[in-house]
C-alpha cells in the first residue's frame, strides 16, 4: 500500500450508520472516508468522480438496491474493490453479491473493532466475509456440488493457473496477484476465466471456497 490512506466511499440510506462509521474511520491513519451517499444513483456518480480504493455499499436501498448498484459499477469498470455491508445474512443475498462482483460482505452486527480490521484488509486487496457466513457459503457450495463426472480437477491446471488459485484462496485480488506474479492484471483476468472454465466453477468466491475445503491453500 502507498504511503496515502486508502480511501472509503460510503453509499447508505442511514446518515447515522455513515456518521457511525466515519467516526471510527477518523481514527484511523491509513484509511479515510473522501465521500458518502445516501442512495444508490449518488453513490455510481460519485464512484466514477472519486473513484475510491474502496465502497462499502449497503444492501437494502430504496429505489435502486445494493446488487443492482454493484453491477452497474461493474458494468461502467468502477474499479474499487466493493464491500457489501448489511444486516441480511441470507443465503441467496450473500451469493447474489459475491457473483455480482463485490469484493467482501460484512454484517452490520459485527464489532466496530472488527469492522475496522476488515475494511484494513479489503482496502490491501483481500476478500472479506463475515465470519459466520464462510460456513454458509461452504453449505451452499456444497448442495450445489457438481456430479463427479464434472468435479474440479486441480491436475487439470497448469503451474502457473495452479499459483493464481492459491492467490485467490488466499482472497488476493488479480492486481494483487499480478504484482505477486509479476505479470499484468489482463494476463491475471485470462488466467483466472481459463481456471473456472476447467474447474467447472463459476466465480472466484467458489474457487476460494473449493480451495480451502481441498485444502489446496496450503499447498
Amino acid at each position: 500500500m502507498s504511503d496515502s490512506p486508502a480511501s472509503i466511499l460510503l453509499i447508505d440510506d442511514h446518515p447515522l450508520l455513515r456518521q457511525g462509521i466515519k467516526q471510527l474511520v477518523d481514527m484511523e491513519e491509513d484509511i479515510e472516508v473522501i465521500g458518502e451517499a445516501s442512495n444508490a444513483a449518488d453513490g455510481i456518480r460519485l464512484a466514477t468522480e472519486l473513484e475510491p480504493d474502496l465502497i462499502l455499499m449497503d444492501l437494502n436501498m430504496p429505489e435502486m438496491d445494493g446488487i443492482e448498484a454493484l453491477r452497474k459499477l461493474r458494468e461502467q469498470n468502477v474499479g474499487s474493490r466493493i464491500v457489501m455491508f448489511t444486516v441480511s445474512d441470507q443465503e441467496d443475498d450473500v451469493v447474489a453479491a459475491l457473483r455480482a462482483g463485490a469484493d467482501g460482505y460484512l454484517l452490520k452486527d459485527m464489532e466496530p473493532e472488527d469492522m475496522i480490521a476488515q475494511l484494513h484488509q479489503a482496502a490491501v486487496g483481500k476478500m472479506v466475509i463475515s465470519d459466520r457466513l464462510t460456513t454458509l457459503l461452504a453449505e451452499a457450495l456444497r448442495s450445489n456440488k457438481p456430479q463427479a463426472s464434472t468435479r474440479p480437477d486441480f491436475d487439470s491446471l497448469t503451474p502457473r493457473e495452479k499459483d493464481i488459485l492459491r492467490l485467490i484462496a488466499e482472497g488476493l485480488s488479480n492486481k494483487m496477484i499480478g504484482r505477486k506474479l509479476d505479470i499484468s492484471d489482463g494476463t491475471v483476468k485470462v488466467h483466472v476465466k481459463h481456471l473456472l472454465k476447467k474447474l467447472n466453477l463459476r466465480s472466484r468466491v467458489e474457487v476460494a471456497v473449493w480451495a480451502v475445503e481441498e485444502g489446496l491453500h496450503k499447498a
